[in-house]
């Protein structure tokens, strides 16, 4: 953990990545040396080309899905849109309740009478029926950092014949993931990868991906995008390239080494760090542990007065749908954890972590 921490300049009491990830050293160069070379007149076109496919690549190991069933987005609700346009008409799609509205909108106005249906995401599972399409929900709970049943919900939904589009924003990059698992996962890198805002992905497996309409096709969904700029943009890549957006180029001379860095960690050690700051934080707080451990810790916050505590004290956190939240990261420490707690006033900073608060958790 030491080895990947040092890539990072800050972090001291900055416990917001689930709202925006801070960036390494080696993005941080890359983009003043791209923004420099383009205020000079020698931008480097090929150089941006090649960091979308080292970003994808690195992606798709981290993520463990075949490069070639990965597309590159903007952001989540564009590839969620997509599928969305790609369902039969008349179709159910299950959701859980309160999830972020990026994976649930396009659903909701999607039009030619689809269906959205929603249960809490502890019922998830037993809700899918035969009648349910697609099951699409987020791996990490943004509002509560509540960490679903990912195998209960896939195994559910193939007995039910439905597909599953996981999102996996508030998950990659902390907890371990396998992204074949489902038949689509999306994810945006801005937050737990530490990448610029603009650089998302969508992995679709080969079988889900042959009944999705390339809706969004421009030059760079051409198989060879350089000879697809003019007209109908000639032959589509024939893999998951051809659902690609045009890239944001600098986001992702940014995106490049971040991805790289995480995707060469120890997944499962960062893991049992987050999570064993985030456990040992809600110890000091009097908090239940959850069923499944999570880096994201929320409480009830209906006046704003816990994050209000934080914020006075320099401690960088969020507050979402009426919930104090806070998130442990790469960058963060025990200290963080005794700041924390030392600004909220609680009654003992120093209570250790539940021994199981160290378990890996993988789907």
């Amino acid at each position: 953990m030491t080895t990947l921490a040092s890539h990072f300049t800050g972090g001291r009491d900055y416990l917001a990545a689930c709202t925006l990830g801070l960036p390494p050293r080696a993005t941080v160069h890359a983009v003043r040396a791209d923004l420099d070379a383009a205020a000079s007149g020698r931008p480097d076109i090929a150089a941006a080309s090649r960091a979308v496919e080292d970003a994808r690549s690195a992606y798709a190991r981290l993520v463990h899905s075949p490069v070639g069933d990965v597309a590159i987005a903007s952001q989540t609700s564009v590839m969620v849109s997509l599928i969305a346009a790609s369902l039969p008409d008349g179709a159910e799609v299950l959701c859980p309740e309160g999830d972020f509205s990026s994976l649930v909108a396009p659903f909701a106005h999607a039009g030619r009478g689809i269906r959205l249906r929603t249960a809490p995401l502890a019922e998830l599972a037993d809700a899918v029926t035969s009648g349910t399409a697609l099951v699409a929900f987020s791996l990490v709970q943004s509002a509560t950092g509540e960490v679903a049943d990912a195998a209960g919900i896939a195994a559910a939904a193939t007995r039910a014949g439905a597909r599953t589009l996981c999102d996996l924003t508030q998950a990659a990059g902390w907890l371990p993931v396998d992204a074949t698992l489902f038949d689509a996962t999306v994810c945006h890198a801005y937050k737990w990868l530490c990448c610029p805002r603009g650089v998302g992905f969508l992995t679709v497996n080969p079988s889900f991906a042959a009944t999705l309409r390339p809706v969004q096709a421009g030059w760079y969904a051409g198989d060879d995008p350089w000879s697809s700029c003019y007209g109908t943009g000639g032959t589509l890549a024939p893999d998951a390239r051809r659902f690609d957006v045009s890239p944001a180029w600098q986001a992702f001379v940014g995106a490049a080494p971040a991805l790289g860095l995480f995707a060469d960690a120890d997944i499962t050690d960062l893991h049992a760090h987050a999570t064993g700051l985030a456990a040992r934080f809600r110890a000091g707080l009097g908090l239940a542990q959850p069923a499944r451990a999570s880096a994201i810790v929320t409480w009830p916050d209906a006046t704003g007065e816990a994050l209000a505590r934080l914020t006075a004290r320099g401690i960088t956190a969020s507050g979402r749908a009426g919930r104090a939240r806070v998130a442990f990261h790469v960058f963060n420490d025990d200290g963080d954890v005794d700041r924390a707690l030392a600004a909220l006033g609680a009654a003992s900073i120093a209570a250790p972590a539940p021994a199981s608060a160290s378990l890996s958790y993988s789907i």
